[in-house]
């Protein structure tokens, strides 16, 4: 696999610093739907108490900031790094994640970008795998990126270069399609609920 001049192979590369207000925007998007849904009707009731509504308020002005805190800390752990024949990957604050993925394995390469997103000027290009076929989750995400179609271009390459040489399983099949979401909030969702669910395995294994 030859690279390019954005993302040359062998060579780490990071989402575009938009990755940071654009997880940030999205946050704020998601506790204003849950305010909108749950607070605000109750406030227009007037049956909210004026000390219980400065308590939630409070306690989101601090899940904000942490919230905000966090995002940087992930976005330094993020890289990527193409090979001749798999893409690396490595991310996580708490819990640190590296993973593999061999081309002759890719099966689907989307290119999504929702609204803050296209805003930004970023895509996040969604990997399916033969492993994870008929999964509403892909494998890995490669989020934030910049000149995004340059590298699915890449990828394709050394996907059709892998399944000519039949060295592998893959299936040959891979599409390539773009997907313009409405809402650009399912990448962070997916991340805060992995994260989550790292968190309570190690409570419930502390616990034992």
């Amino acid at each position: 696999m030859t690279g390019s001049d954005h993302f040359p192979r062998t060579v780490p590369f990071r989402p575009s610093t938009a990755f940071i207000p654009w997880f940030i925007i999205d946050f704020l998007l998601i506790v204003a739907l849950v305010l909108a849904c749950t607070v605000l009707p109750v406030f227009i009731a007037g049956t909210l108490d004026l000390f219980v509504a400065m308590a939630i308020l409070g306690s989101l002005i601090l899940v904000t900031l942490v919230f905000c805190f966090w995002t940087r800390l992930y976005y330094d752990t993020m890289a990527y790094e193409l090979h001749d024949d798999e893409l690396r990957w490595r991310r996580g604050v708490w819990f640190r994640t590296t993973g593999i993925v061999p081309y002759n394995r890719i099966t689907n390469l989307d290119l999504r970008q929702g609204p803050v997103m296209r805003w930004l000027g970023i895509s996040t290009i969604s990997i399916q795998t033969a492993g994870y076929s008929g999964q509403a989750v892909p494998e890995i995400r490669i989020e934030a990126i910049e000149h995004a179609e340059e590298l699915r271009e890449l990828l394709r390459s050394a996907v059709r270069s892998c399944n000519a040489r039949g060295d592998g399983t893959g299936t040959g099949g891979q599409s390539s399609r773009v997907v313009d979401v409405p809402v650009a909030s399912t990448g962070t969702s997916m991340l805060i609920l992995d994260e989550l669910k790292k968190i309570r395995v190690l409570l419930e294994q502390q616990k034992k």
